[in-house]
């Protein structure tokens, strides 16, 4: 397998017959939790490595996979990291972020799909950016209104 598949099916996940999206989701939502907290500078570096990667490797892979394979799940890894930027680590927040992620991701409302259509790997990480980003708003107000 090249690198640049590896990387777009997160170290195989992608080649799950299905649901390798929610596991690429899971396996984030795994790390996260076993991580130290309180590495705000680290969480953003790799943030971006993941993006310029996914961005990438997704473009690398169309040629090969086709347009938005479901085979690229790094996309969805991004996304669930952007839906646990700096959120406290309570497995309440997880499960809760780790669901509406999910919920956008799949539903794609409030102009998530229209992300979609750009070109190459722009288009395959755009939408579960912007499905990671409405989650971290709606689990940040739910966090700052003390919901739970």
């Amino acid at each position: 397998m090249s690198f640049s598949k590896t990387i777009a099916a997160v170290f195989g996940i992608g080649y799950l017959p299905k649901g390798g999206g929610t596991v690429a989701a899971a396996v984030y939502c795994l790390i996260w939790f076993l991580t130290p907290e309180d590495l705000p500078l680290f969480e953003i570096a790799c943030l971006i490595v993941v993006l310029v990667l996914g961005i990438w490797s997704a473009s690398r892979v169309e040629t090969d996979w086709g347009t938005d394979s479901n085979r690229v799940v790094i996309d969805e890894f991004a996304g669930m990291m952007i839906s646990l930027l700096f959120v406290p680590k309570r497995i309440s927040y997880l499960i809760f972020a780790f669901l509406f992620f999910r919920l956008f991701d799949i539903l794609k409302p409030l102009g998530i799909r229209k992300t979609e259509k750009f070109p190459g790997g722009w288009g395959v990480m755009a939408d579960d950016v912007l499905s990671g980003i409405y989650t971290w708003i709606l689990l940040n107000i739910v966090l700052e209104m003390k919901l739970f």
